[in-house]
């Protein structure tokens, strides 16, 4: 009788311990949700560390837009297709 009882409390004891291990698993905040926020998290690094060098790119532009001539000259061309006074524009047609 004893050791039925025994038998019977350990295997609650079992049951309820593996009843905890899968709610920390896979419970609300449980490990799952850990690993889906760490993925999301690494996520925001890339995108925000990929954003600062956008940002540092378009910051060295700015400045030599407010400084070079000689780059705002290339931007103009290749953006307007500005040609300067000595320059002759050759059309070439496709018959």
């Amino acid at each position: 009788m004893l050791n039925l009882k025994q038998n019977m409390l350990v295997t609650s004891a079992i049951a309820a311990l593996f009843c905890l291990f899968l709610l920390i698993i896979f419970g609300d905040k449980g490990l799952a949700d850990l690993n889906m926020l760490k993925k999301a998290r690494d996520g925001l690094k890339d995108k925000n560390e990929m954003l600062v060098q956008e940002n540092i790119s378009l910051y060295h532009s700015i400045e030599r837009l407010k400084n070079d001539l000689v780059f705002i000259e290339n931007i103009a061309r290749q953006e307007l297709g500005v040609v300067s006074k000595n320059e002759i524009i050759f059309k070439i047609s496709k018959q």
